[in-house]
C-alpha cells in the first residue's frame, strides 16, 4: 500500500466559519511535507481530516488522494494511516512485542511469521531483544522507538506525524527525527510533520507550509 503519493486537494479546514488554513499539496513517496504553527492554528485538525477523525465541530471542504484513490469517501479504518502523536500511546497491559504484534494486518497468518516480524521490528529501531519487556521499563525514547516499530508494522499508506518529538530531550529528538525520517524514505511512505519547532523543519528537509500566521 506505500509507494503512492499523497496528494492534498483544495483542503480547507473551518471553525465556527472562520477558515483556520487551506493546503493543496502533492507530498511525494519518501518526502516529509511540515506543516508550521502556532496553537490553535489548525495544525492538527489537518492531521485529523487526512486520517478521518476530524472533530465535528470543525468543518472542512477538499479532498486527499492516495495515488488515484481518494481517501475522503473512506471510513478512518480504510484510510491506514500510520500516526504518530506527542506521547508513544503503548498499551500498558501488553508487552512490547504484544504492542507490535497487535498491528500486524491479519492478512499475515502464522504465529513464526508474525514473530519474525516482530523481531525484525525491533531490530529496525535499535531494540533487538526487548519483546518481552514491560513498556513501563523503558526509556521515553526507548517508548518512541517502539510506538514508530508499531505504526511501521501495521502498513500503513503515509505517515502522519503530530509534534512526536516535542516531549523528547535535544539528543533524543535528534536520533528521532533521523530515524522517523529515514524509515519514511525506505518504507516510501509521504509524510505530513506538524509542528512548532523549527529545528523539526529543517531535520525534515522537505517542503514547509506555515498556518496562523
Amino acid at each position: 500500500m506505500a509507494d503512492q503519493q499523497l496528494f492534498l486537494d483544495g483542503v480547507s479546514i473551518a471553525l465556527n466559519g472562520r477558515v483556520l488554513l487551506a493546503v493543496s499539496h502533492r507530498v511525494e513517496v519518501g518526502e516529509v511535507l511540515t506543516v508550521m504553527g502556532p496553537s490553535g492554528s489548525g495544525k492538527s485538525t489537518l492531521l485529523a481530516y487526512i486520517g478521518g477523525f476530524l472533530d465535528r465541530a470543525f468543518s472542512a471542504t477538499g479532498k486527499v488522494f492516495s495515488g488515484a484513490e481518494e481517501l475522503t469517501v473512506l471510513p478512518a479504518e480504510e484510510r491506514h494511516a500510520g500516526i504518530l502523536f506527542q506521547d508513544p500511546l503503548l498499551f500498558p497491559h501488553m508487552s512490547v512485542g504484544g504492542n507490535l504484534l497487535f498491528a500486524i494486518p491479519p492478512s499475515i497468518k502464522g504465529r513464526a511469521a508474525r514473530s519474525a516480524l516482530v523481531q525484525e521490528a525491533l531490530e529496525g529501531v535499535g531494540l533487538a531483544g526487548a519483546a518481552s519487556r514491560d513498556p513501563d521499563t523503558l526509556s521515553g525514547g526507548q517508548k518512541a522507538r517502539v510506538a514508530l516499530a508499531r505504526v511501521l508494522l501495521s502498513a500503513p499508506r503515509m505517515l502522519l506525524l503530530d509534534e512526536p518529538f516535542s516531549k523528547l530531550d535535544a539528543e533524543l529528538r535528534s536520533q528521532m527525527r533521523e530515524l522517523v525520517f529515514a524509515k519514511a524514505r525506505t518504507s516510501r511512505l509521504p509524510v505530513v510533520l506538524v509542528t512548532h519547532d523549527e529545528a523539526d523543519a529543517e531535520a525534515a528537509g522537505g517542503p514547509v507550509i506555515r498556518v496562523g500566521q
